[in-house]
């Protein structure tokens, strides 16, 4: 597993993701947080953790990485486009993937690794759907499917946590913070 840096990712967290000084403005004046967070900004995040760099393509968000992130709870949802899905869902089945969970106000975020090979079966299953949707006709249309908030959970490897805001996995990033 790549050495990951949890630290220079948690300082990309507290000064771009949760904001708390921008969170406590919104909440003075009442206006609502937004309940979202762009998947680049993710991607970037991830990029940061693993040391990866993106690839700038419809393929994997990172070279050796692809990103997924969702509201705790929520599935994680993977497209696929006409001319580049059948490769990117390939490619799908051989990059780790890290799935990132955060509350709705950003101060809880569990992030989780899952090895490609793992989930080749789950990728294997999408092929002739996706072939289906775009082998007869030229459909506009993206082929989604999601994998589930309780599959991340049970077989994911929980490689950094914060809640409250606050850094609390892994414990021996702790004493560095």
């Amino acid at each position: 597993m790549t050495q990951l840096r949890i630290l220079e990712a948690y300082e990309f967290y507290r000064k771009f993701i949760y904001n708390e000084e921008l969170i406590n403005l919104l909440r003075e004046y009442n206006i609502r947080i937004p309940g979202s967070i762009s998947p680049q900004i993710w991607e970037l995040f991830g990029a940061i953790l693993t040391g990866d760099r993106g690839t700038g393509t419809y393929g994997a968000d990172l070279s050796n990485y692809e990103v997924k992130s969702s509201i705790d709870g929520n599935s994680f949802e993977y497209q696929y486009h006409l001319r580049t899905g059948r490769d990117k869902l390939l490619k799908d089945m051989t990059v780790d993937h890290l799935f990132v969970s955060y509350s709705r106000d950003y101060r809880n975020v569990t992030v989780r690794q899952l090895r490609g090979d793992f989930l080749s079966e789950i990728f294997r299953s999408w092929l002739p759907g996706l072939e289906e949707r775009y082998g007869a006709q030229e459909s506009n249309r993206r082929y989604r499917k999601n994998i589930s908030n309780s599959t991340v959970k049970t077989h994911g490897q929980v490689v950094m946590s914060i809640q409250d805001g606050v850094l609390i996995f892994p414990q021996e990033q702790l004493s560095r913070s």
